[in-house]
């Protein structure tokens, strides 16, 4: 077994953090001071929790391969099918991207502000009158499943099936993962063979015509980049727009200040992104022996770089425990580093100031309904909460 003599008799830490999943850190914070390097027989992958060591994980491709990581797995594990960005080490990557980057640009994502704020809006009005809603079902959840329908130019009516398609897969049911990634493919490959037919001012037909000296995207790969925006680009903004709302609901005086101060907003965001990071932990495979700490890895095992124990690195993070808007600078993690830098960040800040902007304006106050208990989402790599009921007081 990969772990040494000393490992033996370590607690079980990944099930300790697995019974209270919205409340990891504490865990995370005794990692990080008695096991910064240790591996988990729950995960069969070496967990690393210093803020330096998960830099340098994620920051170095070739030592530490996305691509392996997905080849590792055991057979019957895996969908049999093209990477996604997330997966594919340079070169190939490094071309993907720029592909990608041609028709997924910062121009495309700045001008959805406006669709953004509508459709915010048309979400607020059908429960605005209630007294109360649940941010989750009622505005984070659709609100990036319709914007990122839209831009692939997805209709409406097959929305839900996203949604449907996006929680499958970021749940632990493998089963039903391989068969929601088959159905999606499938799906996507006849919107892209109607876009070769009849291009449209969508996502998908920039995708088609996006080439570097001659070099195109495949249909595989344009299917892959599909799924990864649907599910990463879904996920990322729903929870963390909950998990900002949460956040501000625990501390009354952020969201009066915010009221005041929206300019402020943009950083209060950066701090929820490290205080609650939507993706808690990556994946990658060692490709050369190598050491972590006092930890000797070998080429071919796994290893889990946990973002949410590196954004509460005491060594990095003044009060790290603390929700502090002002925190400045504010270097988290919460997106990755490098390379692999999260592709679809622009699109989560951007729906997430404009959800916030709105809500801070709109209401007087929100809070959350604390009878509700809170549920974690079904996943052991997203944080976030199944759904997170709070009453309305409208601005008079």
């Amino acid at each position: 077994m990969p772990p040494t003599a000393s490992q033996s008799s370590e607690p079980s830490l990944t099930a300790h953090i697995l019974k209270d999943p919205l409340n990891p850190f504490p865990w995370y914070r005794m990692m990080r001071e008695q096991y910064p390097v240790y591996y988990s027989r729950e995960f069969h992958s070496w967990f690393i929790t210093r803020y330096s060591d998960v830099q340098r994980v994620i920051n170095d491709p070739l030592l530490f391969s996305s691509e392996q990581s997905i080849r590792s797995r055991p057979a019957g594990r895996v969908q049999q099918t093209t990477r996604t960005l997330l997966w594919t080490d340079p070169p190939r990557h490094r071309q993907l991207r720029s592909l990608i980057n041609q028709a997924f640009t910062p121009r495309t994502i700045a001008n959805l502000a406006p669709r953004v704020a509508e459709i915010v809006h048309s979400h607020l009005d059908q429960v605005a009158s209630l007294g109360q809603m649940d941010v989750v079902k009622d505005l984070a959840n659709p609100l990036p499943i319709i914007v990122i329908a839209e831009l692939l130019g997805i209709p409406i009516q097959d929305q839900q099936q996203f949604k449907h398609w996006s929680d499958i897969i970021v749940s632990p049911a493998r089963l039903q993962k391989k068969q929601a990634v088959i159905e999606m493919n499938n799906y996507f490959q006849m919107v892209v063979d109607r876009r070769r037919q009849h291009a449209q001012d969508d996502l998908i037909s920039a995708l088609l015509t996006a080439h570097i000296e001659g070099t195109y995207l495949t249909d595989a790969e344009i299917l892959s980049f599909c799924r990864l925006l649907l599910v990463a680009g879904h996920e990322t903004s729903t929870n963390l727009i909950g998990n900002a709302l949460l956040t501000f609901d625990e501390h009354p005086s952020v969201f009066e200040e915010l009221q005041a101060q929206p300019e402020l907003l943009p950083g209060a965001i950066e701090e929820v992104i490290r205080y609650r990071t939507p993706i808690q932990r990556l994946r990658r495979a060692i490709t050369v022996d190598t050491w972590i700490g006092e930890h000797h890895i070998k080429a071919g095992e796994i290893v889990s770089p946990v973002l949410g124990a590196a954004n509460r690195d005491e060594t990095l993070f003044t009060k790290p425990e603390v929700f502090d808007i002002h925190r400045t600078p504010n270097r988290h993690l919460g997106f990755g580093h490098g390379i692999h830098f999260c592709i679809g960040s622009s699109l989560a800040r951007l729906e997430t100031k404009v959800a916030l902007e709105i809500l801070l304006t709109r209401f007087a106050s929100l809070k959350r309904i604390s009878e509700v208990p809170l549920q974690h989402v079904a996943s052991s790599f997203v944080y976030g909460v199944k759904s997170l009921p709070m009453t309305l007081q409208e601005r008079k």
